[in-house]
């Protein structure tokens, strides 16, 4: 647990409690979950059991049915898991706002300690940092969600070049699997009043119960939960992962994972992911360099601009010549201009860019090389700089099943120059790095992806769905 575990307030374990509290806000899983095992320890130490306590609430900013559905898809398996380990398990699902908002609070009241889940973004980066002084009992948050812990960097690394090396130094120490302890006080009271069973059968109805946003339906291509993710990881081996450095810019040839929406919502962990790659690339005598870097090194330096940058939404620890260029060229004349809402609607000139937009309306995310130049365009097309970062955040905060993520936020402001270097100086972009429809059509098959989503815009049947 070096580096993993930072106590969030100054309050000590309560005595005479009932069992460990473990809140898994991000961390949705049972598996190589190092705040679970944490809470475990602190159980086992005790002689307390634990309650994993799981909630989702109707309050959240774009709060629909997309994000709802996969969230709770992902229930049953972490409750079999933790029930087959003796860890207790409730969910709320807070339908209404007029539905009680302190469950939480309530179950604290019982517990020796709390632990949850460290996390520089969304609603546990705000939970974090005002539930702990609110509670009169320690509080702990743990990184389960990084390889090398977010605490191992004390400063903002400039691009992946500087934190290569650093993570390259430190991964022999963190690259093993994440302990999993024997419980040895198991769960045995009954669970809470607000529990709320799920089944396979019943998540659209308990969905459809919910004060949300019913326009955004579910992922036409991913479905929740721990195992669906392990079905994605098996797919990914046997059937990609030795193509994968020549075909993972090629959105047709579905050569990437696309467990980026799992490790969003942690119903795997990155760990879990990178072991396995890397044992079944040494007995298949593969190559996983490509993969485990962007895993790996690309995926916690977003994490480490995360945590450290002052404004995860704004501009304003871009390095310094992307912000003086946008200054330069904010006059610039675009031409054309595109409303919001003609683009949220994909409706512009550019069938590429129509589709990329589609492809996150259906299924809830972009291939990441069409996501570069999908941004890329945004900027094009918008009144402002500003503008266009609001509109590509919005978009994946409404539609994409990784958004609110580390890894979404610096993908986005790489296309201001983030983790990048300036290139030639040229209208509206200055020497930020620009990307066209041509270069688009010359490195990789856009008819083929453009007649993929017209497929699946028609049919409603997806390559992507396993």
């Amino acid at each position: 647990m070096k580096n993993r575990v930072l106590k969030l307030n100054d309050a000590e374990i309560r005595q005479n409690a009932d069992y460990v509290l473990y809140w898994a806000q991000m961390n949705r899983r049972a598996k190589s979950n190092h705040a679970l095992e944490y809470a475990i320890e602190l159980g086992n130490e005790l002689g307390l059991p634990v309650l994993c306590y799981e909630g989702l609430t109707c309050t959240y900013e774009n709060a629909n049915d997309r994000l709802h559905t996969f969230v709770i898809e992902g229930v049953p398996d972490t409750q079999e898991l933790l029930e087959k380990r003796g860890v207790g398990y409730a969910f709320y699902l807070r339908r209404k706002r007029s539905d009680a908002n302190d469950v939480f609070y309530k179950l604290v009241d019982r517990s020796a300690a709390v632990v949850t889940d460290d996390y520089p973004t969304f609603i546990a980066a705000a939970h974090n940092s005002s539930v702990p002084g609110k509670v009169r009992v320690a509080t702990f948050a743990v990184d389960s969600s990084c390889i090398v812990p977010m605490r191992c960097f004390e400063k903002r690394e400039y691009a992946a070049y500087t934190i290569r090396p650093k993570i390259a130094k430190l991964l022999p120490e963190y690259l093993e699997a994440a302990p999993q302890r024997k419980l040895k006080h198991r769960w045995r009271a009954e669970k809470p009043a607000f529990h709320v069973e799920v089944t396979a059968g019943n998540i659209p109805e308990l969905v459809a119960s919910c004060e949300i946003d019913h326009s955004v339906k579910p992922s036409a291509a991913y479905r929740g939960g721990s195992a669906a993710a392990e079905r994605r990881l098996s797919h990914f081996l046997d059937c990609s992962l030795a193509r994968y450095a020549k075909a993972r810019n090629e959105p047709s040839q579905h050569a990437t994972s696309n467990l980026s929406p799992y490790l969003h919502f942690g119903h795997i962990s990155s760990l879990q992911v990178a072991l396995a790659v890397k044992d079944y690339a040494a007995e298949h005598k593969l190559v996983a360099d490509e993969f485990l870097e962007e895993l790996i090194v690309r995926r916690e330096l977003a994490f480490n601009y995360a945590r450290l940058a002052s404004d995860i939404k704004g501009f304003g620890d871009l390095p310094d010549w992307a912000r003086k260029t946008m200054q330069a060229h904010a006059g610039d004349k675009r031409d054309p201009l595109f409303t919001a809402k003609e683009m949220e609607e994909a409706k512009t000139y550019d069938p590429l860019w129509n589709a990329t937009q589609k492809e996150l309306l259906l299924r809830g995310k972009i291939h990441g090389y069409y996501r570069m130049y999908w941004g890329k365009k945004i900027i094009e097309w918008s009144r402002t700089y500003q503008d266009a970062l609001d509109l590509m955040i919005g978009l994946h905060d409404r539609y994409a099943l990784d958004g609110r993520d580390p890894n979404t936020y610096t993908n986005i402001l790489w296309c201001f120059g983030l983790h990048d270097r300036p290139w030639f100086d040229r209208p509206i972009f200055g020497l930020m790095r620009y990307m066209a429809f041509d270069g688009m059509k010359r490195k990789t098959n856009i008819n083929a992806y453009i007649q993929e989503i017209a497929w699946l815009e028609q049919t409603g049947n997806d390559p992507e769905r396993l």
